[in-house]
């Protein structure tokens, strides 16, 4: 599920960056300051990568490099301003979905937190209400012994009988 709208996410913003990029063309063909800086990045940028290159591949890296021609530059500059973008873009989406998630999963915790905490302010309720049916219980066993089973449910005696149970002598 999230692989699909991930590849969703990526076409949307490489479709969103197109016209982007082709805004920044117009503009540097209509600002020639704006058109200047972003040779120079492009320059610089050119320079930077042939280095890395040839250091990685062991040639000589003395070697005079020689700078681009300016609409090649500018469409450099274009493309890697369009990368950056991608870049940044699809940064803020990790950023902002691991923020997400962290939010989740802080909720989630506080509602566990939550339900142990009701579930021992309901344990410590219980075990008082243990300990006072056990004192109950204890009360009526003392009654049972000093009264006799007959106290304890308070039961009238029959007629013809006395009060401990034995039928009456005197009638």
């Amino acid at each position: 599920m999230v692989l699909p709208l991930m590849k969703l996410g990526t076409l949307a913003v490489k479709t969103i960056s197109k016209p982007l990029a082709s805004q920044l063309k117009h503009q540097a063909k209509v600002h020639p300051k704006f058109r200047q800086s972003i040779i120079n990045f492009a320059q610089r940028n050119h320079r930077i990568t042939t280095q890395m290159q040839r250091r990685i591949y062991g040639h000589a890296t003395d070697v005079e490099i020689r700078p681009l021609d300016e609409e090649k530059a500018v469409q450099a500059a274009v493309d890697l301003i369009g990368e950056i973008f991608l870049f940044g873009v699809g940064g803020a989406v990790v950023v902002f979905e691991v923020q997400r998630s962290s939010r989740s999963e802080a909720r989630k915790e506080e509602a566990r937190k939550q339900e142990l905490e009701e579930l021992r302010i309901k344990d410590e309720e219980l075990e008082k209400q243990v300990a006072d049916l056990k004192s109950k219980l204890e009360e009526l066993e003392k009654l049972a012994k000093a009264r006799g089973l007959s106290g304890i449910f308070q039961l009238k005696p029959q007629p013809g009988t006395t009060d401990s149970g034995k039928p009456d002598k005197s009638s």
